[in-house]
């Protein structure tokens, strides 16, 4: 089989093989396939070899984006079995077989029936074969081979990432590497110049150049200077068929900014400056503001603002605000016009971040003089100390001078001044002042133990000028007078044992006084001289402010007196001394012998038990509710009535329950209850007085001899007998109780309810000898007398 194209014919014998093995042949080849023949080699004999049949395949090229009306000739295919009279019938199958292209079955033309586009698609994989057109059956094995799409320049160049934004630093060096950019061809780049790019600049010159070749932008100018022009646009075109005429092309932007470098010292407007400052500025508050200028950006223009020098660095300071970058002045001392009327101030600007590369264009500071000059302002008058501090004391009569306060007025016309206290609406006045003079006075009488301290605001203005107000803060001290005499702590609670010794301490004592330690820290103690010798109780100064109170005599009774009184006299070490007299209760109690307390007087229990009034009156309360609950419960159970019938329709037999009391012992007229309890007392029945009988009851009488000899069991059936036969009880059951327990046993009875009117021949003296625990038993059973506790 051969395959040939339009482009050129190569013979090839016997074997496969490709048009690019074919010398000299152009880029499209054709194969033929013939049967295999022999070489004559000199000297050697004709070979005969089995003839072979095959398909030899090649590349076939078509042209993209062909747009003839005709289809497109691609190549031709022949097997060597055809001998052109159509017996062999050609088969294309694969990519674009049947569609894109066809061929024609008895010569093997190629062709193509749609444009290609080869970026879309570079090439196509197809079979053929040939096969007999009267059997089908296959002539030669199936082929491949291929159709490659052949590249036409139909695709610009294009730039994926613009437009771009860059920056590069001022005063840079020409030929500084901006930035590179890269433009894209779709087209085929082994084939032709097609996708062969060149890069040129179109704007941007003569600041900027590109590489055509690489696409780097580069400075093209010395010291490209910010402050002269920021911002460039440069516009780049990529060509390709390597910029030819009638190559194709793409651009894009480049806005290129420069940016800042630390290039331009600072530098102040002025050289001279002037600033009024009023001398009533306070100190730490702003007076004035100064500012260099900066042609950078950034913190390339930070500065930094000092004082170098002048009589005025003591008094002002001034420091940078680093928003606006300006020179903040500010007061360090208070201004006196007074005293000096200006001041000179030079004040220097200099950069922070500097950059050495650009040292020569320095220095990088700039110096400024500032004259500032004292405004005069009429002052309030002024004090001549902060604050002041006096003393008076306690019970001085009122107008006693307590102490001046002295102001003047700090400017040239030495105005005259007024002094008064500044009173809140809610204060009391306890002070006075001479408006003239500025003397304070009492104006009540003082109580040290009230209050030992008092401050109050003194104020002072001008005559001439009322509105100007200074103010001083005044404190005055009240001093002790020893006016207070000592007393007692505490109120003390004095025991004394009965079993005590003599000379034994049953309380340590001690006094306060309101004066203070000047007055009164010294304390003496001693029993009232003007009464007679105390044979039962002594006091014992200590020396250290306190007192101890002693026994005189072994022991004390309860049964003869149980409460002692011991007047005390207290003095302070004041001048003068003042003293005071004071009374101690002494309780005589009951103790153990390890001086316990067992038992005082019925006053003492309280006492001891700790219960305060508010306690008693508490428990009282309690008490007192309780009762009211069960007066209100009782009340509430007498209320209460049940009825007799609990319903019409329930003719059940029902227990009936009466809750109404009797009337008790006295009440005679209610019901007899002898009879129930003792059989020999019911001599003979009676009606019920409750309910008036309409028939007489059967046996109502029987001889007392029977009612002697009676057990328990006949007296119940009896009175079930006449309360089943008496008409007078209500028509149903009703339930009876009856105490009676039989006739008394020869044991007698041994319930206790008697034991109090009995005479009992039983000795319970023996109960004193069991101690004190069985002692209330003893006293309540016994014949002796009780002892009383000692």
């Amino acid at each position: 089989m051969r395959i040939t194209s339009t482009s050129c014919i190569c013979p090839v014998l016997v074997c496969l093989c490709f048009v690019q093995r074919c010398y000299g042949a152009a880029h499209h080849g054709s194969i033929k396939v013939t049967r295999n023949q022999t070489k004559h080699i000199e000297g050697e004999t004709e070979v005969h070899h089995r003839p072979k049949r095959g398909w030899v395949w090649n590349q076939f090229f078509v042209l993209e984006e062909h747009m003839g009306p005709d289809p497109q000739y691609v190549g031709k295919l022949h097997s060597n079995s055809d001998k052109g009279d159509g017996s062999v019938k050609y088969i294309l199958t694969g990519e674009g077989a049947g569609t894109i292209f066809i061929i024609d079955d008895t010569t093997g033309d190629i062709h193509s029936t749609k444009s290609l586009d080869r970026e879309q698609k570079t090439h196509y994989v197809l079979h053929a074969q040939a096969i007999d057109r009267r059997t089908n059956k296959p002539l030669e094995p199936e082929s491949e081979f291929i159709i490659k799409v052949q590249d036409i320049n139909d695709n610009a160049p294009k730039f994926t990432d613009g437009p771009y934004i860059v920056t590069v630093p001022e005063m840079s060096e020409m030929g500084t590497s901006v930035l590179q950019v890269t433009a894209t061809d779709a087209d085929d780049p082994t084939y032709g110049n097609s996708a062969r790019v060149v890069y040129s600049i179109l704007q941007g010159q003569p600041y900027f150049s590109v590489d055509p070749k690489t696409g780097v932008i580069r400075t093209a100018l010395h010291n490209m200077d910010r402050e002269a022009r920021e911002h460039y646009s440069v516009v780049i075109q990529a060509k390709d068929m390597a910029g030819q005429v009638g190559g194709l092309s793409g651009s894009t932007t480049v806005n290129i900014t420069l940016t800042d470098v630390n290039d331009n010292p600072p530098r102040f407007p002025q050289k001279h400056y002037q600033l009024y400052v009023p001398e009533s500025a306070q100190v730490g508050s702003a007076v004035g503001k100064i500012k260099a200028n900066d042609a950078d950006t950034g913190s390339n223009a930070d500065m930094k603002y000092t004082i170098i020098n002048g009589d005025g660095s003591g008094v002002f300071s001034i420091s940078t605000d680093k928003e606006t970058r300006e020179g903040i002045l500010s007061l360090k001392k208070p201004l006196n016009y007074e005293k000096k009327k200006s001041y000179t101030l030079n004040i220097e600007g200099a950069n922070t971040h500097l950059d050495f590369r650009f040292s020569h264009l320095g220095p990088f500071k700039d110096v400024t003089m500032l004259k500032v000059i004292v405004g005069d302002v009429d002052e309030p008058p002024l004090f001549t100390m902060p604050s002041y501090v006096m003393e008076v004391y306690e019970n001085a009569k009122i107008g006693t001078p307590v102490g001046t306060v002295t102001a003047h007025d700090p400017d040239a016309a030495n105005s005259l001044v007024r002094y008064f206290i500044d009173h809140n609406a809610e204060e009391d006045r306890y002070f006075t002042i001479d408006a003239s003079t500025g003397t304070i006075k009492t104006a009540k009488i003082f109580d040290r133990e009230e209050t030992p301290w008092y401050n109050i605001t003194v104020a002072a203005s001008e005559i001439d000028n009322p509105g100007l107000v200074s103010h001083v803060p005044v404190g005055v001290r009240i001093l002790d007078v020893n006016d207070n005499p000592p007393e007692l702590a505490r109120d003390y609670d004095v025991v004394v044992c009965e079993n005590t010794k003599p000379g034994q301490v049953i309380q340590t004592i001690t006094a306060i006084d309101k004066d203070n330690s000047a007055n009164g820290a010294r304390f003496h103690f001693s029993l009232d001289e003007g009464l007679s010798l105390n044979p039962n109780f002594t006091l014992r100064n200590n020396e250290d402010n306190t007192a101890s109170i002693l026994t005189k005599r072994r022991r004390y009774s309860r049964t003869t007196q149980d409460i002692y009184y011991l007047p005390v006299l207290i003095s302070d070490g004041g001048v003068p001394p003042l003293s005071s007299s004071s009374t101690l209760t002494i309780r005589v109690c009951a103790c153990e012998r390890d001086g316990r307390v067992r038992t005082c007087h019925a006053e003492a229990f309280l006492s001891s038990a700790g219960l305060s009034t508010g306690a008693l009156i508490a428990i009282l309360l309690c008490i007192v509710i309780l009762l009211a609950i069960v007066v209100l419960f009782i009340t509430l159970r007498r209320s209460k009535k049940e009825p007799l019938i609990i319903s019409e329709e329930d003719v059940r037999e029902n227990v009936v329950t009466y809750d109404d009391e009797g009337g008790g012992e006295e009440d005679t007229e209610a019901f007899d209850i002898t009879a129930l309890r003792n059989p020999s007392a019911a001599e003979e029945l009676k009606y019920r007085r409750d309910v008036r009988p309409e028939v007489k009851p059967l046996s109502r009488h029987h001889p007392s001899s029977s009612l002697d000899s009676i057990d328990v069991q006949e007296f119940l059936n009896q009175r079930l007998a006449e309360a089943d036969l008496d008409p007078s009880v209500p028509p149903y059951d009703s339930l009876q109780t009856y105490a009676y327990e039989g006739h008394r046993s020869e044991a007698g009875s041994i319930s206790s309810l008697d034991s109090a009117t009995t005479h009992s021949d039983q000795d319970y003296n023996y109960l004193g000898d069991w101690g004190p625990e069985f002692k209330k038993l003893a006293e309540l059973y016994g014949e002796i007398e009780p002892e009383r506790t000692t």
